[in-house]
């Protein structure tokens, strides 16, 4: 966090609140948080101006919508300094849904979502590992999504 945004008790209260419920009136959180309306309106809008709100989108679950299979997928690069071509390839293949740079044995780890097995392993053999640059991967499939959450605001 950059030291000219500053995040005070009532901010904490207000993220808390929302990131449990995107959807409740910013009059319930008022009343939670013993102010006006308004006040929860500019404070909301201030967070989203200085970057601690990103976005606000609605959950599509996966498995509903024809996507059951979750895999996270370790990227092995032939030279680390590539990535950045590379996740220009990777943002062309949907099923990613998420690409992290790491430390580790992995240069890069994906998270995808795909209809089944099969559709996995077409996206490993035909798209991932065909990208010039990809040495290896190495594949986990999810079995459960045990904890999905936000990342607590207020501390207990």
């Amino acid at each position: 966090m950059s030291e000219n945004i500053h995040i005070d008790n009532l901010d904490k209260k207000i993220l808390d609140i929302i990131t449990k419920n995107a959807r409740v009136p910013y009059l319930e959180v008022a009343r939670e948080c013993n102010v006006s309306g308004a006040a929860i309106h500019q404070r909301v809008q201030r967070l989203i101006k200085i970057g601690v709100i990103r976005g606000s989108e609605f959950k599509v679950d996966p498995a509903l919508v024809g996507f059951k299979t979750c895999a996270y997928i370790g990227v092995y690069l032939d030279h680390p300094g590539h990535y950045r071509d590379i996740i220009k390839k990777f943002r062309e293949i949907p099923e990613i849904i998420e690409c992290h740079y790491t430390t580790g044995n992995y240069s890069l780890f994906l998270k995808v979502y795909t209809r089944d097995n099969e559709h996995l392993r077409e996206i490993l053999t035909d798209k991932i590992q065909n990208i010039p640059g990809v040495v290896r991967t190495e594949t986990l499939i999810s079995l459960e999504e045990s904890i999905n959450r936000q990342i607590p605001v207020l501390s207990e």
